[in-house]
């Protein structure tokens, strides 16, 4: 059985960085996903789409995979990188003018 393994984002919700440290663990799609031919939804052949399973870190998913003799994909997190920037940064004089203004 095929898994991805990755450390998602945070949600549109959240100011801070809280509740971002969790590995999650998805299934990989067994079937393709179709439209449904009564509603027009889209619907899969299998349920384990639906599964998400948390870790609190990688090495605890990588174990938890290995026992179960599965293949994983993982997905490494990105270091966020931060520019400080000052507000009077827009109202600088000796930066080079773009345009014609």
């Amino acid at each position: 059985m095929k898994v991805r393994i990755y450390q998602p984002s945070k949600t549109t919700m959240q100011s801070g960085r809280g509740k971002v440290g969790d590995w999650v663990l998805e299934y990989e799609l067994a079937t393709p996903r179709r439209p449904e031919p009564m509603m027009g939804w889209t619907s899969s052949g299998d349920t384990l789409n639906q599964v998400r399973v948390k870790f609190p870190t990688k090495e605890a998913a990588l174990a938890f995979v290995a026992k179960k003799g599965w293949d994983a994909d993982v997905a490494e997190w990105q270091e966020r990188r931060v520019i400080p920037k000052n507000y009077a940064d827009n109202f600088r004089t000796d930066r080079p003018r773009i345009g014609r203004f």
